[in-house]
Parts: structure tokens; C-alpha cells; sequence
């Protein structure tokens, strides 16, 4: 399946608290466009954790970038910021445990500036199906009238 070039969105943004819910409406507005419905949930679930660590970790005066990117069969979400703290996945089952519970896969990695925090969902487009109304089966008295090749 061949994907336009337009699945791909970014945001940059200062991360403070009023702007999270603004952040996860865009993110779901693309998603629904894309017809992937069932994954704005998840998703936004996941995005709330990424950025409310950087709000937490980095504060209010750093600026992110959000990137949301559709392949076809993934959508991969990340956040970058400049911070050079490395986050960890604590026991407590809250932060990168839930975006590990939301996601397929998920990472971070160093960068020039900073790091990334990204995860992926498995998410293909959905198949639509034919509105044709099958034909109806034969009844009782019509199969018993109908020869046995026709009936198969």
C-alpha cells in the first residue's frame, strides 16, 4: 500500500500545562483524518505521559517538538527536547510503564540538542467492505428442486 507524503505532522510548543489537552486535540484530529479512530485513544493516553515527563523533568521554559508520523502500518509518535537527562522506566507503573503498556515498541535516544522519547502503535488503515447484498440462499423447497451441482 502506497501512503501519501502528507502522514506527517509536527508540533513544536513550550510544554506547560494548559497546553497538553491542545497538543493531544491536534493529535487526534490528524488520526481521525487518517481513519485510524481506533488509535486516538491509546495514543493520546501515551502523548499525555510524554509530556507531562518533559513538564515535569524539563519545565516550562524548554520548547519540544511533537512529531507524529503514519507509514501505513505504524504510527510513531516522539517528543524532543533539549534536555540532556536520559529518562528511566520506573517499577512504579506510571510514566514510560504506561507508554509501554500503550504502545508495540518504544525508545529514546541522545541527539545533539537533547533527546527523544518516541513510541510506535501497529495501526493499517481500515478495509472498508462491499455494501452488495449477497445473493439469498434457496430455501428448503427450492434446494430440494435444484440440482446438488448448482447448490455448490
Amino acid at each position: 500500500m502506497t501512503v501519501p507524503l502528507d502522514r506527517h505532522r509536527s508540533v513544536e510548543l513550550q510544554v506547560w500545562a494548559e497546553r497538553v489537552p491542545r497538543v493531544r486535540r491536534i493529535v487526534a484530529a490528524h488520526l481521525r483524518h487518517w481513519s485510524l479512530d481506533l488509535h486516538v485513544r491509546p495514543v493520546g493516553r501515551a502523548l499525555d505521559e510524554l509530556l507531562a515527563n518533559v513538564h515535569r523533568h524539563v519545565g516550562d521554559d524548554n520548547a519540544c517538538v511533537v512529531e507524529l508520523r503514519w507509514t501505513g502500518r505504524r504510527v510513531t509518535v516522539s517528543v524532543a527536547d533539549d534536555s540532556t537527562r536520559m529518562p528511566r522506566l520506573l517499577p512504579s507503573g506510571g510514566g514510560l510503564s504506561r507508554v509501554m503498556a500503550l504502545s508495540d515498541s518504544w525508545g529514546t535516544c541522545r541527539t545533539a540538542d537533547g533527546k527523544v522519547v518516541w513510541f510506535t502503535r501497529y495501526a493499517e488503515a481500515p478495509r472498508t467492505a462491499g455494501l452488495l447484498p449477497y445473493a439469498p440462499l434457496p430455501g428448503v423447497r427450492t434446494a430440494r428442486e435444484l440440482p446438488l451441482a448448482a447448490l455448490v
